[in-house]
């Protein structure tokens, strides 16, 4: 790799670490406390939110997972917090596969188009259940806004690189970026999801590849 090629790695990678990342529900401290039975229960828990979870108590939970109520209450007080837990793990786990697919000798756009193809694993099994009812959990939405803020703010660092660059035209990459970046979560909306001809992931891929081969096709920032 070339001076110039490592320097531009090296101005990438220190770019996206100096984003702000959301607080997670769960503190570093409790995260790390946790036991491999609690962790397994976690992971676990997704797969009973898919069929929505609105008329599932404590007690359900307990029993479908065979744990004790207890073990579930010292995950979280009450069911919609441990929605939220569980949510925001998920969340995190995807976002450090996302930034583990790039690759430092990887062009700005490139990067981009890697990072969100795995970012919107997030919402590659979402079910219209989950959605409806994640919906109405009452800090859903600042949790879903935490996230998708991070998102777009990785997505504007790596545009304005590609600005920087002259990859790409002087562009208002603020805007673009918040485009880009919400797509996978407005496609999973309840009322939304239903309506695609394919899964919010696939639509979302599909639509960042339109935008990224425009932006690369424009000559110009009036693209003419």
């Amino acid at each position: 790799m070339s001076v110039e090629a490592k320097a531009e790695s090296v101005d990438l990678h220190a770019r996206l670490r100096s984003v702000h990342r959301p607080t997670p529900v769960l503190s570093r401290d409790r995260e790390r406390a946790l036991t491999a039975r609690q962790r397994e229960i976690l992971d676990q828990l997704g797969s009973i939110f898919d069929d929505g979870f609105a008329d599932l108590t404590m007690a359900d939970l307990a029993a479908r997972l065979s744990c004790s109520l207890r073990t579930i209450y010292e995950l979280a007080p009450s069911r919609d917090e441990l929605v939220l837990v569980a949510v925001d793990r998920n969340l995190r786990r995807i976002g450090r596969t996302a930034a583990s697919a790039l690759d430092a000798e990887m062009a700005p756009l490139d990067a981009l188009r890697s990072y969100l193809e795995a970012a919107t694993v997030a919402v590659a099994g979402i079910t219209p259940a989950f959605a409806r009812d994640l919906a109405a959990v009452p800090d859903a939405q600042r949790l879903s806004d935490a996230h998708s803020d991070y998102l777009v703010a990785v997505t504007r660092r790596l545009l304005d690189l590609a600005v920087e660059r002259g990859d790409i035209p002087d562009v208002d990459t603020g805007a673009i970026a918040r485009v880009m970046a919400s797509l996978g979560r407005d496609f999973a909306r309840p009322e939304v999801i239903t309506t695609l001809r394919s899964s919010p992931k696939d639509a979302a891929d599909a639509v960042v590849d339109v935008i990224l081969r425009g932006l690369r096709r424009s000559p110009g920032p009036t693209g003419r």
